[in-house]
Parts: structure tokens; C-alpha cells; sequence
């Protein structure tokens, strides 16, 4: 419960449709009420029991006044038309009276409809703004199949939920508190005497509704592995063609099917419990108001007359149908409630990379970065000690060394995709702690390895990021990336879609469109994260020449395995284990004949 009044703090902005769902619904049960009602004299008519009241009561807000103005006016109808022509009129009455409480109810759907999508569009939102606010790390720790549940099932099962938690908040207790009160007003013996039976069927349904939340977040979580693995597949689709691995992933994702479906069995079995089994304690206590009730009537001293009982009886079914929507509700809060906990640990997730509430703007760069002692760890685990590099302005530094030994790391420190531990890391400076993350980001261009395109037009990833861009400027980045010839012979030439993840396009055609969208942002500041390294020799020339052309007159930060495309750089940094164990340009490193020198001769370079 807590929960939903967490969701329901969120729809606070659309508070008008969960009113008007409410007003819409008294009336509704109002019009559904007088219907029934309308069943005492249509039975007073067939029992020839009808009393002629020939003077309208003066008292007309009482029980009595009420009963008498309707008999009174009944008594004119059959004066007028007769038993026939009267029961016509009831009969067309309660049409009337249906077709009011049916319109009113479809319109009290569309106010609930509203409202609870709009909750589920502010949640989405949040959700999806989260995802791009938390750090790289802790992306790298969560599946993608976990995040993709929460974003599609769980909302769904939330946005029903609601609407099930509206209803059941403002429709239902409204209905049972008017057909009570109707019923007092019939009987109020035989109304305490269904009221002390009623409790029995909450108590049973409300143990049902408790074993059902563990259940829930138990699918909820079956289906999170099941995204989990197919969105597995869909990435490595190639590599498992490749090994013939079909049968391999088939029979793991049927065992999470499985799973999945066998979750699912045992909260259904439960879910659906709630409905039969308040129905059938209903009917358990109607027979017991008829049996009690009949006494009524048929004893020595007839307390209440037949016409009478037979409308409590009428009413007292009708009372069971919020009764049963009531304990429907509550399972689907409880259902609800699992998806909603799931949800909300996400959004309270604490981003580690935080901007300072004073933070500084910064639109230039004009002298240099430093990683002054900068110590970084994951969860304990030290991954840099003690990095000290200066990169003055318009100079390049390059970062060298076997795999593991925290190159990438420290090159992520600069835009603060991560935050260092110990030390700090410096723009003209200033702690970039201390600068407006947007706007030192917005100071530098990065191309990695894995050329991260999207299912777009070529221009489009080209100018992402920048809004407005002109076709003049795309196509002149494109050029200096050396990637304006292959994307002239595409079909549509800029304006050709390259398929998610870019898949249309070679290794190396990728490359040069991920360097020309850095070529277009035009940074002061370029960090190169092994660019090359994956690509064939023409590709990789045809690459670095854009490289080369990008890195004129910029700060540069070159992370390479491939050392000859680094043999430029002002100063080569090798690193391992996490430190720098040498530095200095290329000739004295391959002089000086360290681990540098051992790393160029395994790559046969200088012989």
C-alpha cells in the first residue's frame, strides 16, 4: 500500500480525473440504486399489493415522504393507464435509468484511463531519465534484460493496478455504503445481521492477497531473466551462428521459460482464487439472509413484507458485486506493489557521479589537464595509484600497456564518467568536481573502439548532440573523416538509415562515422580509445588519416595497442598494474629498452 500512495503522489498533477472518475461513478451508482428500486412497486404491481395514495405527502425528505410521493404517483398512473400501461412506464424507467448508469460509468473509464496513463508516462520519464543519469558503472553492473522489465512489464502491471486501486477507492466503498444504507432503510435487523457474516469472506480473501505479493515479485523477476536472455541472443546472434550454438541457447532459454511460465502458474492460481472464492462466500451468505430473511415474513408476526424482502434480497446481490471488486482490487494492488518496489530501488539508486550545487560553468579550455595523484578503486579493488600526467594545451599524451592495466579507467576520469577516489583531476587548474558536468563534457569528443551508432539516418548519427547542425557542416566532417566518398554511393546518401547498431555498414565505415561526429562537435580536448585497433590495414589507414587530420591543434588524450599510430604523441605513458612504470617520446622509451621496447618488438615495430 505504501507503494501506491507513492504512485498516486506522482498523478497528483491529474488529481481532476481521479475526481471526476469518482463523481462519475456516484452518479453511476446512483442511477444503478434508483433501478433497483424501481423492482418493490414493479412487484407490488404483479402482487396486486399497490396502496392508492391519493394526496402527495407534504414531508417529501423522509423514507415515508419518499414512498408516498412514488405511490402517490404510481396511484395516477394506474388511474390514468392502467396495471398494464403502469408496468410499461416502470419497465421503460429502468431502461432509462440503466442507460444513465452505463453512460456514466464509460465515462468515468475514460477519467480513469487518463489519469492513470498520464502516471505511467511520468514514471516512464523518470525511469528512462534515471538510466541516463547513473553512471558507467553502474551500467556495467546491471543486465540490460532487468532494466528492459522494469520498463515494459512492470509498468504495465502497475498502470492496471492503479486503475483497479482508483476504482476500488472511490466506486466501491461508494456503492456499499448507498446499498447499505438502502437496506437499513428496508430492514435494519436483516442489514446487521448480513453485515456479521461478511467479515468471514475478507478474512479468507485477504490471506489469498498476502501469499500473492511473494509470487508477484517472483514473475516479476522470472521475467527480467527471460529479457535478460533474449536480449543476449539478439547481441550475439553472429557468434552463436557461428559456433553452432542454437541448440545450446534454445534449451537455456526454454529452462527460463520454464521458470517463467511456472511463476506465473502459481500467482495466477492465487490471483484467480479471489474472485471464485468471494463469490462463492457470497452466495454462502445470501442463502443465509434468505433463509433469516424469509423468517421475516413468513413468521407469526410478519416483520417485513414480501414486496420488501424480495427488493433486499435484489440489493443485497448487488452489494456482493463491490464486495468482489473490492477483493479483486486488493490483489491487483498487491501484485502491483511488487513491480512498484522494483521500480522505485531504481529511481533511488544513488548516482555516485554527482554535480556540486555550486558547480561552475566552464565554456573553454585554454591551458591544460592534470591527473594530479589520482587513485581510483572499484569497490575496494585499487585499479590506478598515484597517476601523475600533464597535458598542456594543444599536446597529446599517449597511454600504453598490456590489457587490465586501467588505461580506459583513467581516460574515463576526464569527462567523470567515473570519479576518482583519491587525488583529483584538473582543467586550467580547477577540480572538474567543481565544474558543470554538461558543460565539460560539451569541452571534449571521444571515439572508442566500439563505434556506438544508432538506428538512424547517417546524418543523424553524425550530428548527435547537435540540434540544428547544417547539411554543409555534416558533409564537411565527413569529409575530414575521410567517410564522404562511401556515404555518397549509399542509396540515399546522408539520409540513409544504417540499421540498428549501424550493421549496415563495415567495421571501418563505422569508425569513420563515429570520428566524424566527433569532427563535427569540434572539441578542444579528443580522448581515443584504442580507435584502430579493431579494424583491417586499409580501413585502419583510412582511419588514422582521419585521425590525423582531427588531432591538428588539439589537446589529446590516445589510449592505443597498436603503437605505431601513437609514435606522434608528445609523450607515451606505459602503464601496468594500474601505475606508470615509464614515460617519454617514442625514441627514448624504444631506446631506453623497457617494457615499452618489449611491447614494439611483439608488435615487430623498429626492427
Amino acid at each position: 500500500m505504501h507503494q501506491f500512495l507513492r504512485i498516486l503522489r506522482i498523478g497528483r498533477p491529474y488529481r481532476r480525473f481521479a475526481v471526476l472518475n469518482a463523481l462519475f461513478n456516484l452518479l453511476a451508482t446512483v442511477f444503478h440504486l434508483l433501478s433497483l428500486l424501481l423492482f418493490i412497486p414493479f412487484l407490488r404491481l404483479l402482487l396486486g399489493q399497490v396502496k392508492p395514495v391519493h394526496e402527495r405527502p407534504l414531508e417529501l425528505w423522509t423514507k415515508d415522504g419518499l414512498e408516498g410521493t412514488f405511490n402517490w404517483g404510481l396511484t395516477r398512473l394506474i388511474e390514468v393507464y392502467g396495471n398494464m400501461g403502469a408496468l410499461l412506464t416502470i419497465c421503460l424507467l429502468v431502461v432509462g435509468l440503466f442507460a444513465c448508469k452505463n453512460l456514466f460509468r464509460y465515462v468515468a473509464l475514460l477519467a480513469i484511463t487518463r489519469f492513470r496513463n498520464h502516471i505511467v508516462y511520468d514514471l516512464r520519464q523518470q525511469m528512462y531519465g534515471k538510466l541516463l543519469d547513473l553512471p558507467l558503472r553502474y551500467h556495467s553492473n546491471e543486465r540490460k534484460g532487468d532494466l528492459l522489465a522494469l520498463m515494459t512489464s512492470d509498468l504495465h502491471v502497475i498502470e492496471f493496478s492503479v486503475m483497479q486501486y482508483i476504482e476500488m477507492v472511490f466506486r466501491e466503498p461508494i456503492a456499499v455504503l448507498m446499498f447499505l444504507g438502502t437496506m437499513v432503510t428496508l430492514s435494519p435487523g436483516l442489514t446487521g445481521i448480513s453485515l456479521l457474516m461478511l467479515p468471514v469472506s475478507g478474512l479468507l480473501i485477504a490471506r489469498v492477497s498476502r501469499s500473492l505479493k511473494k509470487r508477484s515479485a517472483r514473475v516479476q523477476e522470472k521475467d527480467a531473466d527471460l529479457l535478460a536472455r533474449v536480449e543476449e541472443t539478439l547481441t550475439g546472434i553472429r557468434v552463436i551462428k557461428a559456433f553452432n550454438s542454437e541448440a545450446a541457447m534454445q534449451h537455456r532459454f526454454a529452462r527460463e521459460n520454464e521458470l517463467l511460465m511456472r511463476a506465473h502458474v502459481s500467482m495466477m492460481r492465487r490471483q484467480d482464487l479471489a474472485s471464485p472464492l468471494s463469490e462463492t462466500l457470497g452466495a454462502v451468505v445470501m442463502a443465509a439472509i434468505a433463509y433469516i430473511g424469509g423468517s421475516f415474513v413468513l413468521g407469526q408476526e410478519p416483520s417485513l413484507g414480501g414486496d420488501s424482502f424480495l427488493g433486499f434480497i435484489i440489493i443485497f446481490s448487488q452489494l456482493l458485486a463491490p464486495i468482489k471488486g473490492f477483493s479483486q482490487g486488493w490483489s491487483a494492488i498487491t501484485r502491483g506493489g511488487a513491480a512498484a518496489q522494483r521500480i522505485f530501488d531504481l529511481l533511488a539508486v544513488e548516482n555516485t557521479v554527482k554535480e556540486a550545487a555550486d558547480a561552475q560553468a566552464v565554456h573553454s579550455f585554454d591551458h591544460q589537464v592534470e591527473f594530479k595523484e589520482v587513485s581510483f578503486a572499484y569497490d575496494n579493488a585499487p585499479v590506478l595509484q598515484d597517476i601523475n600526467i600533464v597535458v598542456p594545451k594543444g599536446r597529446s599524451v599517449a597511454l600504453v600497456g598490456t590489457s587490465g592495466g586501467g588505461k580506459t579507467t583513467l581516460a574515463n576520469l576526464l569527462p567523470r564518467f567515473h570519479d576518482v577516489t583519491g587525488g583529483s583531476v584538473l582543467m586550467d587548474g580547477k577540480d572538474t568536481r567543481g565544474l558543470r558536468i554538461r558543460d565539460l563534457r560539451a569541452l571534449m569528443g571521444i571515439v572508442t573502439q566500439d563505434s556506438i551508432l544508432f538506428n538512424d539516418t547517417v546524418a543523424g548519427n553524425i550530428a548527435l548532440g547537435a540540434p540544428g547542425v547544417s547539411q554543409a557542416d555534416i558533409e564537411r566532417a565527413a569529409r575530414i573523416a575521410n567517410a564522404h566518398g562511401f556515404i555518397t554511393q549509399l542509396e540515399q546518401g546522408y539520409q540513409t538509415n544504417i540499421g540498428d547498431g549501424g550493421n549496415r555498414l563495415s567495421g571501418g565505415q563505422k569508425q569513420r562515422l563515429a570520428i566524424a561526429r566527433a569532427v563535427l562537435k569540434n572539441p578542444p580536448i579528443l580522448i581515443l580509445d584504442e580507435a584502430t585497433s579493431a579494424l583491417d590495414t586499409e580501413s585502419e589507414r583510412l582511419v588514422q588519416e582521419a585521425l590525423f587530420k582531427m588531432l591538428e591543434g588539439r589537446t589529446s588524450l590516445v589510449i592505443a595497442h597498436r603503437l605505431s599510430t601513437i609514435q606522434h604523441c608528445d609523450e607515451i605513458c606505459v602503464m601496468g598494474q594500474g601505475r606508470i612504470i615509464e614515460r617519454g617520446t617514442h625514441d627514448q622509451l624504444y631506446a631506453a629498452g623497457g617494457q615499452y621496447r618489449k611491447l614494439c618488438d611483439m608488435q615487430a615495430f623498429g626492427q
